[in-house]
């Protein structure tokens, strides 16, 4: 799985919105594809939703005794 996010990491990111000048701009970039990566990408194992619309569906599940609805993977 790691080895699966770093490639995309790569691909998306680095190579795709390079050459990079320095350290600093390469760190930056990364916060803002971490951060989208965790809040705002489309996971087709989600039911094409975000991973923050799940987390939201799951705690607000937990505070009304209603289980959160599950995506396609879920077992």
């Amino acid at each position: 799985m790691a080895e699966a996010v770093n490639n995309l990491y790569k691909t998306e990111l680095i190579r795709q919105r390079g050459p990079w000048r320095t350290v600093k701009q390469v760190e930056l970039a990364t916060l803002e594809w971490v951060w989208w990566w965790n809040n705002s990408r489309l996971h087709g194992e989600l039911d094409m939703r975000t991973p923050i619309e799940v987390e939201e569906a799951y705690y607000a599940g937990q505070e009304s005794g209603q289980p959160a609805p599950t995506g396609q993977g879920s077992q």
